[in-house]
């Protein structure tokens, strides 16, 4: 078991009971920094409770209140049994000003996404994939599943609908190592310009636990999205599958009388 680092709770981490500043926030921006210090890596553990009261010479009340907002701003994460651990770092996605793809999303992060394909072929539109599409029941289209990894750790699963007549260029390309989107824009002339999605919450069945490397039962998010070109016609469906513990979402709203237009919304993964 790795051994349990001890803070520096002197000079710049000390926590001063003049100041005007609460306990509580003088305490967070002590452990921040002293991960950031000690140069902890995600799943490092850290110092329990009991053991930073101790050190800062704080309450209990005063640690639990400040590695609870911690943990709610993603900088820790608190497993029961086991202890307080540096969280893994979660992959921000907007969903307005723009629509990159997570491809584009972690690559300008310094990030490496790679698909392992599972599924990439022709089949009939069913009558839900259709009205997506606004196509016909029996169009052909492409469908393609992805299990997408980030820096080599599941992230999200990914299930694809793109007519056939739009894109016969794709079926040629392989995706690993790729953005889908950039493969559409380039090859194919498809530019996403809007989306339209929805969002849910759903437990993680066996398989897609095995997959994403979660427990069955686990809480994963689901976005279902079409996207639309320039003509303002749809040529790609998807629905997503994230890991709740990897993921975040941003939203920006507008106040629609303020700017005379809706917010766009930001495509997060399919590409």
């Amino acid at each position: 078991m790795a051994r349990t680092p001890r803070f520096d709770h002197s000079g710049a981490t000390t926590v001063d009971r003049t100041s005007p500043v609460p306990l509580y926030h003088q305490l967070k921006r002590s452990v921040v920094g002293e991960i950031e210090r000690l140069g902890l890596e995600p799943g490092a553990r850290l110092p329990g409770d009991r053991e930073l009261g101790t050190e800062f010479g704080v309450s209990r009340t005063v640690v639990r209140h400040a590695l609870s907002e911690l943990e709610y701003e993603g900088v820790i994460e608190r497993r029961r049994g086991e202890g307080t651990f540096v969280a893994a770092k979660k992959t921000a996605q907007t969903l307005v000003r723009s629509l990159a793809g997570l491809f584009e999303d972690v690559s300008s992060r310094g990030g490496e996404v790679v698909s392992d394909v599972r599924r990439f072929e022709l089949v009939p539109a069913d009558r839900q994939i259709a009205n997506r599409l606004e196509i016909d029941v029996d169009t052909p289209v492409i469908v393609v599943e992805r299990l997408r990894f980030v820096d080599g750790e599941p992230w999200v699963f990914t299930i694809s609908h793109i007519p056939y007549d739009l894109a016969p260029e794709l079926l040629e390309v392989d995706l690993s190592h790729q953005s889908m989107y950039r493969v559409l824009e380039d090859r194919c002339g498809l530019e996403l310009v809007r989306a339209r999605r929805t969002a849910e919450a759903t437990a993680a069945g066996a398989r897609l636990a095995g997959d994403l490397g979660i427990s069955v039962g686990d809480p994963v998010l689901v976005l279902r999205s079409v996207g639309y070109g320039l003509d303002d016609q749809p040529f790609e469906t998807f629905v997503a599958y994230h890991r709740s513990d990897r993921s975040t979402f941003e939203v920006e709203l507008v106040r629609e009388h303020a700017t005379g237009s809706e917010p766009e919304l930001r495509r997060i993964d399919g590409g």
